[in-house]
């Protein structure tokens, strides 16, 4: 709750700051005098960005379930699921946590992903072929890397960030778009399809510079994952895990999933602005250069 109180006071810091500019530049009178409302436009785009966010956040748990087919593990059905179940349970009581919910999802490729609303409401899961390909510590690491997203409130967070830049993303496209409209086009008869068009393009380019944030955030937090996966079940075993990852020619989740799984898309030149992770072989000489993790 304090993370969510902290972004939300800063999103509303930021608000009031744009609001002070646009009175000493005159852009809320400017606003005003064509029919709009600075104030209430930049509290629409605040509604229409933190509630898409937060609902997606709500619905996450039950988003990845249909999504990846994931088999909630409610009794053990054998000794390989009780041990799983365990494992989680041990390294969420060593970080603080509630236990989360454990799932296995069908797929011959090693990989797992942690998602929640919050950090004693997580889920966690991992794929048959993570589990069929790893051994016993190489899997704990896997598993202490999880759940250390959910221990930093990785989730939340991403979610946050997400809410803060679709709100100014928009606020910015409907006050280009009306400045366009009414300023260039010289429209005075309500907002016409010049509106429509600037603030569908505007959306655009901002919306993927805002995506390029988060996606640089997402790296940062995998650094921070593997750092806590190390600390929980020892470096050695976290970097023995990546290179099990690496060896595998992993194949990634489906891209809704790709920000929360232990391994994302690898691509070069300007494709590494829209990598979710950063390289495993970058994550294990960082894991490698890390002081003391214990």
């Amino acid at each position: 709750m304090r993370r969510i109180f902290l972004f939300i006071l800063t999103n509303l810091a930021i608000m009031l700051m744009v609001t002070l500019i646009a009175r000493v530049t005159g852009l809320d009178v400017w606003l005003a005098e064509r029919g709009s409302n600075f104030g209430g436009l930049l509290l629409l785009a605040a509604i229409f960005g933190f509630g898409g966010a937060f609902i997606s956040l709500a619905m996450s748990k039950w988003i990845a379930v249909r999504s990846m087919g994931v088999q909630i593990i409610e009794q053990p059905a054998n000794e390989r699921e009780r041990w799983l179940v365990e494992t989680v349970r041990t390294l969420a009581t060593r970080s603080g946590l509630g236990m989360p919910e454990v799932g296995i999802f069908d797929s011959p490729q090693p990989n797992a992903f942690a998602t929640g609303p919050k950090r004693n409401a997580a889920l966690v899961a991992v794929s048959s072929g993570l589990l069929a390909a790893m051994k016993p510590d190489e899997i704990e690491a896997v598993l202490g890397h999880e759940i250390t997203h959910v221990a930093n409130g990785d989730m939340v967070t991403l979610t946050l960030i997400q809410g803060v830049l679709n709100t100014f993303v928009t606020a910015i496209a409907w006050i280009v778009g009306n400045i366009v409209d009414r300023s260039v086009l010289r429209n005075e008869e309500g907002r016409g399809i010049g509106y429509m068009l600037t603030v569908w393009i505007t959306q655009i380019v901002l919306g993927v510079l805002a995506t390029l944030i988060v996606l640089w955030f997402s790296r940062r937090r995998e650094y921070r994952a593997d750092w806590g996966g190390a600390h929980l079940t020892g470096r050695e075993h976290m970097i023995a895990a990546l290179e099990r990852l690496q060896r595998a020619h992993e194949e990634p989740l489906p891209s809704h999933m790709d920000a929360f799984a232990i391994a994302g898309r690898a691509s070069g030149g300007l494709g590494r602005l829209l990598m979710s992770h950063p390289t495993i072989e970058e994550r294990i000489a960082a894991l490698r250069a890390a002081p003391d993790l214990s």
